[in-house]
This record gives C-alpha cells, structure tokens and sequence, in this order.
C-alpha cells in the first residue's frame, strides 16, 4: 500500500476514535452553558476555549482546538485577494482546492487583471481538485445573490471543477460561511486556509485608504458611488487547516438535498449543474505545526429537519464562546462588526459590563445599514438602538461605540467581525453580533490564543495570569493604528487598554467637534466619530419588531432555549 495511503487510513481511524470518545463523553456528561458564560469544568491549559463537552455538538468531526498554527491578520480586502490570488496561482495537478462563499462575483478582480473566476478556474486547469459550495439564496428581486452565485458555479464546472448551490437551510436562513483551504501534494509547499469576513464580491477590494473597490456594486447613496469597505480576514497554517478542510467536508457530505423546490431543481438540471455531490478525495493528514498559536473553530448551525448530520441539535459554540471569553473580560473588549443588532447578544455584553465595574468596552460599526429597504430599515434600526440601549444602560461612559469615515469625511461600511478580550483572545470570522449569526445562519469563526506572551506593559490586563498575547495586542494595535490616521507601530499610548479607551475617545470628540465647525482649523487625525442613531418612531416600532424577529433577525435555537435565555 502507498505511503501516503497508509497515512491517510491511519488519519482517518485516528479521527474516528477520537469522535466515539467525544460521544462517549457527551453521554455521560455534557456540560451546559448558560447566557453567563458559566461552566461545569474547563481546561486549565486552555482556560479561553470551549471544552469539547461545551461545544454542545457531539456529531462533529473537528477537534475541540489545535496547537502549533501560525495566523496571520489580513486587513482590508486587498490584502487578503493578493494572498488569496498567490495561494491559487500555486496549485496545480493533484492539490485540492476547497471554498466556501455566501456570494460570490466571478468578475471581481483579486489582483489586477485576475478575477475570482481566472483563479479558480486556472487551479482547475492545471489539475488541481476545485470543490465548491455557494449559498443558492433567496429571490433576486429582492437583492439576493443567486444570480451571480449560479454564474461563478457555471463558470468553474466548465473548467473542470465541481460547484454546488446549497440551499440546505431553514426557511429564511443562509449559508454565510466564508472560508477557503489548499491543500498541496508538494509536502515542500505550506497548507493553507483563509477563514474570515471577506466574501469573493465586488466592493470588497479595499484598502487602508478607504477609497472604495472601482468594481463597485449597488449600495446606498451615503456611502458614495464607490463604498468604502473595511474588512479582515485570517491566514492560517498548520494543523488547523485539516479542521477547516473538516468543516468543508462535513457540509459536503450532507446527504440531504441541495433543494427540495422544484424551480431550483429544474433550471440547475438544464444548466448541467452538480445536483448530486462526487466523492472528495481522501483527506491527508493535518499539517504539521508551524506556530505559537492555538486556534479554536466556532460555528453555527441551526436546528434543521432533516437534520445536518454533524450537528443533529445544531451548533451554537459561536454564542457560547463569547459568552465564555466575556465571562472572564476584566479590561477592555475590542468589537469591529457590521450587525451589532440583537438585544439577546446585547445581553452577553451587558452582564460582563455589570459584573466587572473597571470593564470597558469599544465597538466600531457603520454608521448606515448597507440597504435601503423601507421594509427592513426600521426593523434594523430597531434591532440595533435596543442592542445598543442594553449596553450602554449597563456600562454608562465605559461604553464607546464608533463608526468610521475616510479622509474625506465619506462613511466607512463596516463589515469585519472581529473580537478582542483582554489582548489575551481574538476572535476573526464570519458571524456577526446578531441572533441571526449566532443561532440561525451557518457560520465559520477562528479564535485565536497566542502561546507567545506581550512583555509590553500591562503584561497581563485583566489581572489573571493569562498575560497579554502577541497575536490579540498587535490585531488590536493595528486596527487602532488605522483607525486613529497613525503608521503602523506608531502605538506607544495605545498599549495599555486603559489609555486606548482614552485616547480613542478624545479622538472621536475632536473629530466631531471638527465637523460641528469645520472652519474654525484643519481637520483633526483620526477616522472614528461617535455613532449615533435615529430611533423609528413608535408607530414604526410596533410594526417593525414582528418583521426584526421573524426575517431580519431570526432565531434558529429549539424553544426550550429560546426561553430559558441559553445557546
């Protein structure tokens, strides 16, 4: 028998052993974890992740954590489609090719004069395995991807890859994952995996100016003809990378069907897309280690009938991780996101502020939605003034919530996700601050654990021996760096959490001082202004709230969870 096959076996029965003792443990005990971030036991070696028991999800095939990865912050869209774009351009006969997307823009260029579809459909030409899935979506008419979701697939089945469109979800619910793995046969050439925010569309092609991708896409009047787009992403190698490839073969593997209506079934038939999924090839083993980091995969996954054989009560270990990490927060949360919106998750952060009295808490967010809809945006704004009322009532002026502006003064859309406690934790993916991600939408999220410590003072913020971390202290320097108009490194009264907070907040307030009385002197550094809102009026509200809980911000857990407040 070949050498690699035996490895792979080997692998394979390993792995399996290892899913019948995570069975076994969830039958003779499997914690539950409250709204609080509270837990029966935990790992004192890993005291920020989930145990096994507490993902609530023994049907799984990923590890609870891998150790000895090497993650890497791609900020902005640019940086992370050139990365992307070199990851491609490498593989060839024999590599395999996984990806993920919630939409997808066959002509949206990943570096100039390369688009998604030359990338994909190159790989495939020269021999590597291209699997895809992409979320089907909704009707078209109302903004949806499905179109141009449909042409990608077309595109790279007509190259030699293999695309399905998946619409194996709940009735209003999505495929947002968005995440990409190769894997190569040259044991010389490193694995890699992308797992993030970014989705492979037009008006994500950003950078640290914030001018807008010229490949624009239809978006509301405030944020101009070319949206300025602020977004991040991870670059991940190491033993991790097996456990996003698990991810994508877990949801390859669903036997169920990609969808039961009839007028998907037909026009995919006369299309000659892929309606039944081909085997993938045996999977390799994981890398080796190559890092200080330890990163633990979080997703979510509704309740669905039939159910998704990998998480036959769904998966929720997104919710129940913030809830855990926030748990422990003693000084500072960091949040980037583009939905802070839900009450229920609101509530997570509230009872963190309440509990620790030295708590603060800074959220940048966009200052518009990214719609226009006269049906959705009161339900939104709805949505976020009660998220945003819920903290700000339970931690007073140690909340900042901001949202961004290039130099320019044109709005910066947010839609990054991440999530720094402490700079011990960081957290980077696809789910947002809303019931939607955290219940009902498939989800894919990386949180990050450094091994190499920050010697930087305050070496340990919170006062619990865990110490800042290298990776979560630079990703939120960085971030800061951009957002305050500084070069990178220029962080010497940012590094203590404490005078951050300070510092941004002066930053903000000179900021709309400034655009209270432009004349009276030149614009002050800094993108950050203070994000406030105009609340619907009552009449609005009552109508809005039936449309906030069923469409915009469904909620996917059983309703015994539902009413006891848990994930």
């Amino acid at each position: 028998m070949p050498q690699n096959r035996i490895r792979a076996t080997v692998g394979t029965e390993l792995r399996r052993a290892g899913v019948l003792a995570r069975r076994l443990s969830s039958v003779f005990g499997r914690s539950s974890l409250a709204l609080t971030g509270r837990r029966e036991h935990f790992d004192p070696a890993h005291p920020w992740f989930l145990t096994d028991a507490e993902r609530g999800n023994s049907d799984t095939r990923i590890q609870p954590w891998t150790d000895g990865n090497d993650a890497v912050p791609l900020i902005h869209g640019k940086v992370y489609f050139a990365a992307l774009a070199e990851a491609l351009h490498r593989a060839g006969p024999n590599d395999l090719v996984l990806f993920t997307d919630w939409r997808g823009d066959h002509d949206q260029q990943l570096v100039d004069g390369v688009t998604v579809a030359d990338a994909f459909a190159g790989a495939a030409r020269r021999g590597a395995v291209v699997k895809g899935i992409m979320w089907r979506s909704h009707i078209e008419t109302l903004g949806y991807p499905g179109r141009r979701n449909r042409t990608l697939a077309e595109i790279l089945e007509a190259a030699g890859g293999e695309v399905i469109l998946d619409q194996r979800v709940p009735s209003l619910g999505s495929h947002h994952q968005k995440f990409v793995v190769v894997r190569y046969a040259d044991a010389h050439t490193q694995d890699v995996a992308f797992v993030g925010g970014i989705d492979l569309a037009r008006a994500r092609r950003d950078d640290a100016d914030h001018y807008g991708d010229p490949m624009s896409r239809p978006f509301p009047p405030e944020y101009g003809e070319t949206p300025a787009w602020h977004d991040a992403q991870l670059q991940i190698h190491g033993p991790a990378v097996r456990d996003i490839e698990d991810v994508f073969r877990e949801r390859w593997e669903d036997p169920a069907a990609l969808s039961r209506l009839p007028w998907h079934a037909l026009p995919d038939i006369l299309r000659g897309l892929t309606r039944a999924p081909s085997e993938l090839p045996a999977p390799a083993p994981p890398p080796a280690p190559c890092g200080t980091c330890s990163v633990q995969l979080l997703r979510t996954y509704p309740r669905r009938r039939p159910a998704y054989p990998f998480a036959r009560d769904g998966e929720r270990s997104a919710a129940r991780a913030y809830a855990k990490v926030l748990h422990r927060a003693r000084s500072l949360v960091y949040v980037e996101d583009q939905y802070l919106w839900s009450v229920d998750v609101a509530r997570v952060f509230a009872e963190a502020l309440r509990r620790e009295p030295r708590l603060r808490m800074v959220a940048v967010v966009p200052k518009f939605l990214d719609d226009d809809s006269p049906i959705t945006i009161p339900s939104a704004l709805l949505g976020h003034s009660s998220a945003l009322e819920t903290i700000r009532e339970a931690g007073g002026d140690r909340v900042l919530v901001l949202d961004p502006e290039n130099d320019r003064g044109i709005p910066v859309y947010v839609h990054s996700k991440v999530c720094i406690v402490d700079d011990t934790w960081a957290a980077v993916g696809s789910d947002n601050f809303n019931r939607r991600s955290w219940t009902h939408d498939s989800e894919l999220t990386a949180a990050v654990l450094d091994t190499a410590r920050d010697e930087r003072v305050p070496v340990d913020p919170a006062g619990l021996g865990d110490g800042a971390r290298r990776f979560a202290r630079d990703l939120r320097l960085r971030l800061a760096c951009e957002h305050l108009g500084r070069d990178d490194g220029d962080d010497a009264d940012l590094i203590d959490p404490d005078r951050f907070f300070d510092v941004v907040a002066a930053a903000a307030d000179a900021l709309d001082r400034w655009h209270k009385a432009p004349s009276a002197g030149t614009r002050p550094a800094g993108r950050l202004r203070r994000h406030d809102i105009d609340v619907p009026p009552k009449w609005q509200q009552r109508a809005a709230a039936l449309v906030y809980r069923l469409v915009v911000d469904p909620d996917g857990r059983p309703v015994r969870m539902r009413l006891r407040r848990t994930y």
